[in-house]
């Protein structure tokens, strides 16, 4: 009996040659709406900071136009492209999270596919084929890789995300398995993102990173570029040194099942860790009818995962903010919105804001997985309520999806784009599959 290829091989394979007509329709309408929702926190975060810094730092670098920057009317080289507009799509933390994947995925996947289909002229339906398949590539890669990843200090984003953009952009050129092998190797040699960044510019760059890191290994791998052939799971490869394993139960589910359908995006623009205790808060006060002035206490219980996403306790500007319990669950009690507008540095730093968020301790609980939360809320009347919040079992229907999404991508384009054009980007968004040339969507982005 012939000797089994080894996992990096056996996902080339997957990622090369598995027939799209056998991907389920299914799949291209959860993959519109990933994209769709990517787009609309693209265009929102296109005035971050740390974009107009990567635009410069472009500029100095120079290059070709060959791929735009959404929402600012130019055209970079496509790795540029790819990292600036990843880089802007996270940059709120208001994009979607795959909890199989480890972090973010559609920040690394659409930025880079996005610049490639439109420098070569791509269609949608190639885009999206692209997309389910890189992201089957990296939830397996992901499943491999456990929690211990994660919870050693890798940005999942930034480490799965690149073998994931590599996957899709090896899928999207067409590369041969040999070529997609040698793709993943070059893409997992240059896989790193630290959480310590998490509050910082770093964070959403990692996204932009992952990307940009994808493109460059596919395009270097169709050029004969050679890598090891088991970076996955061959010694001091990705697994023994980023922690995890071979494990052959996720490798027998490629091409059986997805993972796309189980993507959450977001509707508060923080971190995803955050949510569960707003709604836990958030449903204790409408159960017990209380009101902040009502509160003595609330005490979070979290998860080691979710606090190391969202360790922040005190936060004092915006971007701090998203990634801190006290403050989102103290906002989302003052003021109800937990939109784009409750991140501001005025809104962090409002003393009554400030005042609630000394009321809120947050701590670890053995018991709480995932990003599960419980909240306690005790009262000045010595009474004490509690609500139990899983946003991650919440995950809202595909056609439930499809109308949240849109609604979601017209408040965040239409500021940027205009009325008649964020029309016309949902229209072509909505039947992606059907756009011929990408490059008629980028014109109007």
């Amino acid at each position: 009996m012939a000797e089994q290829p080894g996992m990096t091989r056996r996902l080339a394979g997957f990622i090369s040659s598995f027939p799209a007509s056998d991907i389920p329709p299914e799949m291209y309408e959860h993959a519109k709406v990933a994209f769709m929702d990517w787009l609309g926190v693209t265009l929102a975060g296109k005035d971050d900071p740390l974009v107009f810094k990567l635009i410069a730092y472009a500029d100095r670098m120079g290059g070709q136009e060959q791929a735009t920057i959404l929402g600012h009317g130019q055209k970079k080289s496509m790795d540029q492209a790819a990292l600036i507009n990843g880089s802007a799509s996270h940059a709120l933390d208001y994009d979607d999270t795959l909890m199989p994947f480890l972090g973010h995925p559609t920040v690394t996947l659409a930025p880079a596919l996005l610049a490639l289909s439109e420098y070569e002229g791509k269609s949608g339906r190639d885009l999206l084929t692209a997309y389910i398949i890189g992201l089957k590539a990296g939830v397996t890669v992901a499943s491999c890789a456990g929690l211990e990843h994660y919870l050693s200090g890798y940005h999942g984003t930034a480490t799965i995300g690149a073998l994931a953009s590599t996957a899709a952009c090896a899928r999207l050129m067409g590369l041969s398995e040999e070529q997609t092998v040698y793709a993943l190797g070059i893409g997992a040699t240059q896989a790193g993102g630290l959480k310590r960044n998490f509050g910082t510019m770093c964070k959403p760059f990692h996204a932009g990173r992952a990307s940009e890191i994808g493109l460059m290994s596919a395009l270097l791998a169709a050029d004969g570029f050679d890598a090891a052939e088991d970076i996955l799971e061959g010694p001091s490869g990705f697994f023994q040194t980023m922690k995890g394993q071979v494990r052959e139960e996720v490798l027998e589910t490629l091409g059986q099942t997805w993972a796309i359908e189980s993507i959450a995006q977001k509707y508060h623009a923080s971190c995803h860790a955050t949510h569960s205790p707003i709604e836990a808060a958030w449903a204790v006060f409408e159960k017990e009818d209380l009101s902040v002035s009502d509160v003595k206490a609330i005490t979070v219980h979290s998860s080691k995962t979710g606090l190391s996403a969202a360790f922040r306790v005190e936060a004092h500007t915006g971007l701090e903010g998203k990634f801190s319990i006290p403050y989102t669950v103290a906002n989302a009690l003052l003021r109800g919105a937990t939109g784009l507008q409750a991140f501001t540095d005025d809104k962090v730093n409002d003393a009554e804001v400030q005042n609630l968020m000394k009321k809120i301790a947050v701590i670890e609980d053995p018991e709480i997985m995932a990003l599960d939360a419980r909240v306690e809320i005790e009262t000045t009347g010595g009474k004490t309520f509690e609500a139990y919040a899983d946003i991650f079992k919440n995950i809202p229907d595909l056609e439930t999806k499809k109308t949240k999404i849109a609604a979601k991508f017209i408040d965040l384009a239409q500021p940027v784009a205009g009325e008649a054009n964020t029309k016309k980007l949902l229209e072509a968004l909505t039947h992606l599959e059907a756009v011929d040339n990408l490059q008629t969507l980028t014109a109007l982005a």
